[in-house]
């Protein structure tokens, strides 16, 4: 078994909420063998066990099929997207990867980072590095998970004492009489006395090191300029970092130096998350994707991207209508549920999204980022599969549990599903963006919205159309 020949193709590839098939039989490279479907199925279950925990931290799930003809390894992935290390099952070493991809192209969610203030952003896992680097992503995302290490790191440093040597006007600490004599008193300067001390001051050496990380990002970034204006906000966050040591030169940490400030007592995670970024850049690993070396493991959940992003358009309406925003992100919007007896409490809160109010009315926003829109657009309702319509009924339960939360005789409890910005440009041209159905509850007046927001950077043109029919609401 191992004499196997290793197939080029070393990782796995899939993309957000899909499903994807890929010939064991090729991806372990046993098609020349004897009996290449029974040695891939019995490879394949050992892949899979081995590497069931690692894929679901991408919440990837992997298994096994057989068509008659050849053994598949299926995937199927859920909201996040990413590259992990995956063990073979030869080896026992990651030699293989799982990348999964964002459906909605990179060229779109890369502004919408920068738009958002990279509220949400790819972050690095603490797992084995891939093989190789990782050319199926852009180049930028991971030097910005370096750039922001070494922001955390610069924040996280404490003054500390070194030793100081300096001419002075009167003795301190240690004094070179040998060299007073023969440089200062020489040369008729008798205050200029050379000492030696201890003196509180910023780790030097350390900043030197971050300042080389951060040039070495910069000069890698400068040659992504034409993937749009959000990689210029990204040499300016580079810039910002470099002004901080501007005052130290720049140095290149040894290994040695590395590992010594790994030792030191009182360590933080953003410290040694720091120091990990520096070797990285050292190693020519997330250097803009421009080296051959490992790959960095990383993450980013696209729920939590898309919740941003609608949060971002929101606000932008809020501002011109004069709402007040509340966000499920930062804990303004729970609600907590008091269960009796407490002990068999399941769900704790309600938690909505989004949470704006005007004086009469109330807009209760929750972002699913879920495929719903794309199929209920291509399909009718009876025409889509049962799963959808469950999921899409627990989305609107859920969004109509939380209108009646709200307090104002109006409320508009909204489902925002993403969409391709094409798709979206032609359902405003024919105004069909919103489905609306309105329902009685009492004295309030309830208004339920289905829209779709496109994965593209232009909030004031996305926020428009949502703007004009709030307005109308809130009248």
């Amino acid at each position: 078994m191992n004499q196997l020949r290793r197939s080029n193709e070393i990782c796995l590839e899939i993309q957000d909420h899909s499903i994807e098939r890929h010939s064991a039989v090729k991806f372990f490279g046993v098609d020349g063998m004897r009996d290449p479907s029974g040695l891939a199925a019995r490879l394949s279950e050992q892949f899979i066990s081995q590497n069931r925990a690692l894929a679901s931290g991408l919440d990837v799930q992997i298994s096994q099929e057989y068509d008659g003809r050849d053994v598949y390894l299926t995937l199927q992935s859920g909201d996040s997207v990413g590259a992990i290390p995956l063990c073979s099952p030869t080896t026992a070493r990651p030699d293989y990867g799982l990348v999964v991809q964002p459906r909605f192209a990179w060229s779109g969610i890369g502004p919408m980072l920068a738009e958002m203030g990279w509220r949400i952003a790819p972050t690095p896992l603490a797992l084995p590095l891939l093989r190789r680097s990782e050319r199926r992503v852009p180049v930028w995302v991971l030097s910005y998970m370096i750039l922001s290490r070494l922001d955390a790191l610069l924040d996280s440093l404490d003054r500390r004492f070194e030793e100081a040597r300096e001419d002075l006007h009167a003795p301190r600490g240690r004094v070179d009489w040998t060299a007073y004599a023969t440089r200062s008193l020489s040369r008729a300067n008798p205050l200029s006395v050379p000492c030696s001390f201890p003196d509180l001051r910023d780790d030097r050496l350390l900043k030197g090191a971050v300042r080389y990380a951060a040039e070495r990002q910069l000069r890698a970034l400068e040659t992504q300029k034409e993937h749009g204006a959000f990689v210029h906000r990204l040499i300016e966050f580079g810039e910002r970092i470099l002004r901080r040591v501007i005052m130290v030169p720049p140095a290149m940490p040894s290994a040695a130096m590395l590992g010594g400030w790994l030792q030191r007592p009182m360590r933080t995670a953003p410290f040694t998350d720091g120091l990990q970024a520096i070797e990285w850049t050292v190693d020519e690993r997330g250097l803009a994707g421009v080296s051959d070396l490992a790959g960095i493991p990383w993450k980013m959940r696209m729920d939590q991207f898309f919740e941003a992003w609608v949060e971002t358009v929101i606000r932008v309406v809020a501002q011109r209508t004069g709402g007040r925003v509340a966000t499920g992100r930062n804990r303004e919007t729970v609600v907590p549920l008091r269960w009796d007896p407490p002990h068999q409490a399941t769900q704790t809160s309600l938690i909505p999204d989004l949470w704006v109010e005007w004086e009469s009315t109330t807009l209760i926003v929750d972002a699913k980022y879920k495929r719903h829109w794309e199929e209920l657009q291509q399909h009718s309702w009876a025409q889509s599969a049962e799963s959808i319509k469950d999921a899409h009924r627990a989305d609107i339960h859920q969004v109509l549990a939380y209108a009646s939360l709200s307090k104002t005789p109006k409320v508009v409890a909204c489902l925002a599903y993403p969409c391709l910005l094409k798709n979206w440009l032609s359902l405003k041209e024919r105004e069909r963006l919103f489905q609306k159905a309105d329902l009685a509850v009492g004295s309030k007046t309830l208004q339920l919205w289905l829209t779709a927001l496109p994965m593209a950077a232009s909030t004031n043109e996305i926020a428009e159309p949502l703007e004009k029919q709030l307005r109308l609401a809130i009248q």
